[in-house]
């Protein structure tokens, strides 16, 4: 066989299979580009260099993200039946939120890193473009997939992580969809605030439901294999933006709130700083099942380990808002080492995956 054909007849295969949640490379990516444009520490003297460090991450989130919904596309017009499997998977189906997440992520940097890289007028259109996509595919999956769990019948056993993806992909709606309040006439930013608040009960309800889910799952039955040991931090990203909302929402809605507006800022102020403390809890917890699984021996990787970028990014971008709102030192602190942290997984992640690409292994399910 010629050495042409069958590098196509390998493309065709590794795009018939390519795993859902490779755009969970997308968001860890874009996640930290914000943390590290927003200058965790809040220095003068590191400001320019966390500028300079967000908008090359953001370049490359934006490459990333350009790259895979061009083989995300392909893969669901030519080869449909693969990627329903997949959606129907209990595991696999989850990750495809992957794709509206990683969308309304960007559309979340751009608000925040686009003035950097293009002209106004741009970015307000740019940040549009995502939010809706992502908006729309984000209700899509979120309906699709609780769908495919309730007719599914899928065991108990079968409850991990990576079941609150769809919810964090509609938690996500507000804070990509509130930068562009200040563009719209009055009528329709609220209608935005509508919509940001709706979207953000579906989300939250789902990742309330869900937790309770994976909290009996691992109350009564044995711990998951290591491989899902990733699936523990997805926790964290719900976690991260459903704290991170109320706040965007209640500082973007001034106007429409009027005279409450002050009595909604510290009730959200109040309800984020609470949320952000059951992640403190979460994320101890996870660190600690996390030791005891490396005790056993290796966890081998696979995509799943992007997993360990967003959710604590997500995290850790909560807690440098949290800091500012309340003027808490000792949250700045905290929000410097959550960001040394999500540096380091995010560098060995993206290597490791790297490493898999040159092997081949990272196309092996």
């Amino acid at each position: 066989m010629p050495q042409a054909e069958t590098a196509r007849m390998r493309t065709r295969t590794r795009i018939r299979e390519l795993h859902p949640g490779w755009y969970a490379s997308v968001m860890g990516t874009a996640i930290l580009a914000v943390s590290a444009y927003d200058n965790p520490g809040n220095l003068s003297a590191t400001l320019g260099t966390a500028h300079v460090v967000g908008t090359v991450l953001a370049v490359l989130a934006y490459a990333i993200a350009l790259v895979l919904t061009v083989a995300y596309a392909i893969r669901w017009i030519g080869h449909r039946d693969a990627a329903l499997a997949d959606l129907r998977h209990p595991v696999m189906g989850a990750m495809h939120a992957t794709l509206p997440a990683g969308l309304l992520v960007l559309a979340v940097m751009t608000s925040v890193v686009g003035p950097e890289l293009f002209p106004d007028a741009a970015v307000t259109a740019i940040i549009a473009t995502f939010a809706i996509f992502g908006t729309v595919l984000a209700l899509v999956f979120a309906v699709a997939f609780s769908y495919t769990l309730f007719v599914g019948e899928p065991p108990v056993t079968a409850v991990n992580g990576g079941w609150f993806i769809p919810p964090v992909a509609t938690i996500i709606v507000p804070v990509a969809l509130m930068p562009l309040m200040p563009h719209v006439n009055g009528g329709n930013a609220s209608l935005l605030l509508v919509l940001s608040y709706a979207a953000y009960g579906i989300g939250f309800l789902l990742f309330v439901f869900m937790m309770a889910l994976l909290h009996a799952r691992l109350v009564v039955h044995p711990l998951p294999p290591a491989a899902l040991l990733p699936t523990f931090w997805v926790a964290l990203g719900p976690v991260g933006v459903g704290a991170l909302a109320p706040l965007v929402m209640a500082r973007a809605g001034q106007s429409i709130f009027g005279e409450v507006g002050g009595a909604i800022d510290m009730v959200s102020r109040v309800f984020s700083t609470a949320l952000w403390g059951f992640g403190l809890w979460w994320l101890a917890l996870t660190v600690a099942l996390m030791v005891r699984y490396l005790r056993s021996g290796p966890v081998p990787f696979h995509l799943g380990w992007w997993a360990f970028t967003f959710p604590l990014g997500a995290f850790t971008v909560a807690t440098l808002t949290l800091a500012r709102a309340w003027d808490v030192g000792a949250l700045e602190v905290t929000a410097v080492i959550l960001f040394a942290i999500l540096a380091a997984f995010w560098a060995v992640v993206a290597s490791r995956t790297v490493g898999a690409l040159r092997s081949g292994k990272v196309w092996q399910r």
